[in-house]
């Protein structure tokens, strides 16, 4: 079953340096129907506009994953971590016990991430934070791990939750394909491009919630960007 959720129909605010599209529930924005897929409880489409950002705040007891679509993000956080994650590139927080941080876009145009939140599978522990380029030309044409609590994941950034997120390009025409257990919650978004999903289209920025599915087939009908969470 693959439920389209298009961008357009997204729920999300302008704050003016901020604009967001949520794919689930996030602040201002409920939908009782839309609250979360399996353990993937947040999906954000923010594009921030040049010298701003999320000023210092906390979090606590999520895996927040940051994947940078265009531009760069500069993060500091409470423990020290200071870093900036470019285009193509993932950072990870495990909030754990409780983190402060900031994410600013110090770029002369605008940054676009994927926000990424996933629930994980046991509260506190000491929060941590990592980042890892994750170069395009390495997993052109293959769906990349690059994040998961998953043993056996081990070149990916670690996460404390039974789940993992993949990303891969695909030329026009280029396919990769995926297999899950059915029982598993899938969610896909292109940053970039349309394709086609088991025959379903998903084109630029839409959702597609995926659950009993076997296999995925993943084709580009153009040259695209995706990102994918398997999560419990």
């Amino acid at each position: 079953m693959i439920e389209l959720r298009p961008f357009a129909k997204l729920g999300g605010a302008d704050h003016g340096w901020l604009k967001a599209k949520h794919h689930f529930s996030f602040a201002s924005y409920y939908d009782p129907d839309n609250v979360s897929h399996g353990a993937l409880r947040v999906w954000n489409d923010d594009e921030i506009a040049p010298n701003s950002g999320f000023p210092a705040h906390p979090h606590a007891n999520m895996e927040i994953i940051t994947y940078v679509r265009e531009g760069a993000i500069t993060h500091q956080d409470s423990l020290g971590n200071k870093g900036r994650t470019e285009a193509g590139d993932v950072q990870v927080m495990s909030a754990g016990s409780g983190i402060r941080h900031s994410e600013y876009n110090l770029e002369p145009a605008k940054t676009k991430i994927f926000q990424i939140w996933i629930e994980p599978t046991t509260t506190g522990g000491h929060p941590t934070w990592g980042s890892k380029p994750f170069p395009k030309a390495d997993r052109s044409g293959k769906l990349v791990t690059i994040a998961s609590g998953i043993e056996g994941d081990d070149d990916a950034l670690p996460i404390r939750a039974n789940a993992r997120v993949l990303a891969t390009t695909l030329k026009a025409g280029e396919s990769a394909e995926y297999s899950a257990d059915k029982a598993r919650h899938l969610y896909l978004v292109p940053a970039a491009g349309s394709i086609e999903v088991n025959g379903v289209r998903v084109n630029a920025r839409d959702g597609a919630a995926i659950r009993d599915e076997a296999k995925l087939k993943i084709t580009a009908l153009e040259d695209a960007e995706l990102v994918l969470v398997d999560a419990a």
